[in-house]
């Protein structure tokens, strides 16, 4: 392809605004299309952002011949029925984070992109950013040794409860677990590829029965990983991955800029990322770099990545649906 890649963004919610400011820095790449429900908003959000065309409704977007991929950032619950379209409209498709709500929409939205020859990726931007990177790779070199334990959670306070909030409204896939929680569960998932043995979870619930605090035990065969995610307060949100000869501390390991690595209490090795956005640019520019390279999908974010994240967060849902 001789042009630059062009992107389309489906939603113009508070995350797109975020994926639109650091795309200014992806290369070889233009935003050429915005499309949200409400055609002001629409064209306000392409006015800020510089971008040349503004949709109300998402289907002028959908058959836009200009767009080569599209970035999905509407509810959870849409994921799979917007993502689907695109892909069968001949779009490539980057979705926000859950890329579905259940396993079962997860492999049926693969088939689709394998029927359909499309690229699909789900918007796991954490895996990208380059402390995670190293850690994976400090992980790989055997400088902590067998991975024992995996401890990481995210939450932050979203009080005070309102049923018709976005995050508490169970019509649209609301609840923490979903919402937050698919961060540290990504997180255990990157560095053990494997699922858990045994899952034990302890929940607590809003008023209305959507899940807002839970804490996770995964048991694996040889390691363990505790998890937490909560709507009800502010969680330290770091990720340590401890192994038999040291362990790796990533602070706010959802948008981390720093790695570090002790043996005991001596920081042996750090890494810092200076960047100057928020991080959305990296995934931005991968899939950019996919698609111009011809590859049929993403080697960081792969369909059984995505698919495990789902099957795990199902195990825990299983878990804890007794309590409600």
């Amino acid at each position: 392809m001789s042009r630059p890649i062009h992107w389309g963004l489906l939603s113009a919610g508070n995350i797109v605004g975020q994926f639109a400011r650091d795309f200014a820095v992806v290369e070889n790449a233009v935003i050429h299309a915005v499309a949200a429900r409400n055609g002001d908003i629409a064209s306000a959000f392409a006015r800020e952002h510089g971008i040349a065309k503004a949709y109300e409704g998402y289907e002028g977007l959908l058959t836009d011949p200009d767009i080569d991929v599209i970035y999905i950032g509407t509810p959870h619950n849409l994921h799979f029925e917007h993502a689907k379209a695109a892909l069968e409209h001949g779009k490539a498709v980057l979705c926000e984070k859950p890329m579905t709500v259940t396993p079962k929409e997860c492999e049926e939205l693969q088939r689709v992109a394998e029927r359909t020859g499309g690229y699909l990726m789900e918007a796991m931007w954490t895996y990208f950013l380059p402390p995670v990177q190293t850690a994976l790779r400090w992980v790989q070199e055997g400088r902590i040794g067998r991975i024992c334990q995996i401890k990481a959670d995210f939450g932050y306070p979203q009080l005070p409860f309102d049923s018709k909030k976005r995050v508490y409204d169970a019509k649209l896939a609301g609840g923490c677990l979903l919402e937050m929680g698919v961060y540290p569960v990504a997180l255990a998932w990157l560095f053990m590829k494997q699922d858990p043995t045994e899952v034990q979870v302890v929940s607590r619930h809003a008023p209305n029965g959507v899940e807002d605090d839970l804490a996770v035990l995964f048991n694996y065969a040889d390691a363990v990983a505790t998890l937490g995610t909560s709507f009800r307060c502010k969680l330290q949100n770091w990720a340590y991955i401890i192994g038999e000869e040291g362990y790796i501390a990533i602070p706010d390991f959802w948008r981390a800029r720093e790695a570090s690595l002790y043996v005991l209490d001596d920081r042996v090795d750090h890494f810092v990322d200076e960047r100057a956005t928020d991080g959305f640019h990296y995934e931005a520019q991968a899939v950019t770099n996919d698609l111009l390279a011809g590859r049929a999908g993403s080697s960081v974010v792969a369909a059984r990545d995505s698919l495990a994240i789902q099957r795990q967060m199902a195990m825990i849902r299983e878990a804890f649906c007794d309590d409600v």
